[in-house]
């Protein structure tokens, strides 16, 4: 989180203060389906498609739910974990031949998925009601079904690809400006802001967790504690390849969420060419970066001036 929080530059620019993000979450029944061999705690892309695929098989139903509604947040699954952790970029490796075969394994994940993934968008309610026995969406969407029926799902980090186990933390930060008036007063409430007790003060009321090192008190509500591991895991699993949230987009911020969601319906839900769909959607995208002059963010590297498209 300190070389996120660099921006690309050589020097802090913020200090991380605490952090969400989106994982995995399965109904225990589908623990006896993971297939041979697998960490649930380390799983990559090809043991989840086995996984989902192997609940299908047994059951005639796809349990795989993803969060491709109209409210879901299923752009930030390609920009913070199918990208990465194939592409090792975002915006820069968008129409690489990595990016091909990133969207080849969405494929093969869609036909192990619940179809009528395009309505669910708080993957919490499926999980609730059986419709889904492994989802992936934020924490926040899931916390209902751990706070419901804690002891009926387990939460585990997000899979690996072939460049890593791209995850796309959400940070809040907290930074002093040069000209505040009193400045060592100003690093005195930060080092509070990091305490141990207040970092856990602050997980209570906002299901935000915390970026250093805490030890959980046991009272804390079940989503958090199940979020909580499951985001420690990924958080330090060494093959982890975390991505910001896009930055300095401004009013484009929009546009650029489109374009991955419009590659997903005309790839996976359409059946179009993936790399024809790539090079027509490239042309948009450059134009939304060039639009906002957004430099890349991580896992990109750093750019002067707009992200490019390559």
């Amino acid at each position: 989180f300190n070389d996120l929080a660099k921006l690309g530059t050589d020097g802090m620019k913020y200090i991380p203060w605490m952090q969400a993000s989106y994982i995995m979450a399965a109904n225990k029944k589908a623990l006896p389906y993971l297939p041979k061999g697998a960490n649930i705690d380390a799983l990559t892309y090809d043991q989840l498609i086995d996984w989902a695929g192997n609940i299908k098989t047994a059951t005639g139903e796809a349990k795989f739910g993803f969060p491709a509604g109209p409210k879901g947040l299923k752009h930030r699954f390609f920009q913070g974990y199918l990208y990465p952790s194939y592409t090792n970029g975002v915006v820069r490796s968008f129409a690489s031949d990595a990016a091909v075969t990133a969207w080849e394994k969405m494929r093969e994940l869609w036909a192990v998925t619940n179809p009528a993934s395009t309505n669910f968008s708080f993957l919490q309610e499926q999980l609730l009601n059986g419709d889904a026995w492994i989802a992936f969406d934020h924490t926040s969407r899931l916390a209902g079904a751990f706070n419901e029926r804690p002891d009926d799902f387990v939460a585990f980090p997000a899979p690996a690809g072939p460049t890593g186990r791209g995850f796309m933390p959400v940070l809040a930060g907290v930074a002093i400006p040069r000209t505040a008036p009193d400045i060592a007063a100003a690093k005195a409430v930060v080092k509070h802001m990091l305490d141990p007790n207040t970092q856990i003060a602050t997980l209570r009321a906002t299901n935000f967790f915390p970026v250093v090192e805490v030890t959980m008190p046991n009272d804390l509500p079940p989503a958090v504690q199940a979020a909580g591991g499951a985001l420690a895991k990924m958080s330090a699993s060494p093959d982890a390849n975390p991505g910001l949230l896009p930055s300095g987009l401004g009013d484009q911020g929009g546009a650029f969420n489109q374009v991955f969601v419009d590659s997903f319906e005309r790839i996976v839900l359409g059946g179009q060419d993936i790399r024809a769909v790539l090079d027509d959607e490239k042309g948009r995208l450059a134009a939304i970066m060039i639009a906002s002059g957004a430099p890349c963010w991580a896992p990109d590297a750093p750019s002067k001036g707009a992200c490019p498209v390559e």
